[in-house]
């Protein structure tokens, strides 16, 4: 794939677990000119990839009002900080802006879109594992043959092309929904069962866990579908196939957001999953069930 020589400004909001590693990663390959949105100022970025650590300058903005228009947004909040984002998303885009929204869950687009100032906005499957160290450190661990998915239309190639050089791999799909839906299937049972248990994910290993985690898919794969993803007959079993090619030692996002005292995205995964599926007329008892319990959680934290 080869990309436009122009050199574009790439604002990363977000400098967590995805935000840090797509920037640190922009920062290193030096094609373009990226500035985080932060809560905390920050100089410098170090980005441990597989290749091995970089330390890399990074200019940032921890004020809204400093921000000018960029050619690329990239929203890197937690799904359900979207709505915090906002003063950020009115300064840096125009109609030529475009917006990539790197969060889980299936209905970046709906949420940011009313946002970005009538930028476009385009949705990315993220699969690549990012742990945030520290302020200023993150590590990029990469466990599938490819890193974050995009729609193979124009804008969904100008993102590609934004990433050549760096270590992340972009795939470019002819079906993104069904791509959205398998990724959250993948967090319908990673992110509540390693919650909920405090434990990484070599917890999915366990025989008892892995009946229940089938189950639970089997809600959502009926939900997914009724939502037009054109998921296979054995659709379960692969989504558990896939999380046993990461490794055990692996977190996940509402994992340290649970360790840290941090507010979870319940709404966006196991939340969606249910709200669709009462929309849909679809039983989720064993999803409803986990939705009780990390609210209970979440409830918790907010007091």
């Amino acid at each position: 794939m080869s990309g436009s020589p122009q050199r574009l400004t790439v604002a990363v909001i977000g400098l967590g677990s995805i935000g840090g590693v797509a920037a640190g990663c922009l920062a290193a390959a030096g094609r373009h000119d990226v500035v985080a949105c932060v809560r905390q100022p920050i100089a410098r970025l170090t980005l441990d990839a597989p290749a091995g650590a970089s330390e890399l300058p990074l200019a940032a903005l921890t004020d809204p009002a400093q921000a000018v228009p960029a050619d690329w947004v990239l929203v890197c909040t937690k799904a359900h900080q979207t709505a915090a984002a906002a003063p950020w998303l009115k300064r840096l885009c125009i109609p030529a802006t475009r917006v990539a929204v790197l969060q889980n869950g299936i209905d970046q687009v709906a949420s940011v879109a009313p946002l970005a100032n009538g930028a476009s906005v385009i949705p990315v499957a993220v699969y690549f594992n990012g742990e945030r160290l520290a302020p200023d450190r993150v590590r990029l661990r990469q466990g599938s043959d490819q890193d974050v998915a995009v729609a193979d239309d124009a804008t969904g190639r100008a993102f590609a092309a934004l990433f050549d050089g760096t270590p992340l791999r972009v795939k470019l799909s002819d079906d993104l929904v069904t791509l959205l839906w398998r990724k959250m299937l993948i967090n319908a049972v990673a992110n509540p069962v390693t919650t909920l248990t405090l434990q990484r994910q070599a917890v999915l290993r366990h025989p008892d866990v892995q009946r229940l985690c089938r189950a639970v898919l089997a809600e959502a794969v009926a939900v997914a579908r009724a939502e037009g993803a054109r998921l296979a007959a054995d659709e379960p079993e692969r989504a558990m196939a896939t999380l046993f090619t990461f490794s055990g030692e692996l977190g996940t996002s509402m994992y340290f957001d649970r360790l840290a005292g941090r507010p979870m995205e319940v709404e966006a995964l196991t939340g969606a999953i249910v709200a669709k599926g009462e929309r849909y007329g679809i039983a989720t008892p064993l999803n409803r069930a986990l939705l009780a319990l990390l609210r209970a959680i979440n409830d918790a934290v907010g007091k």
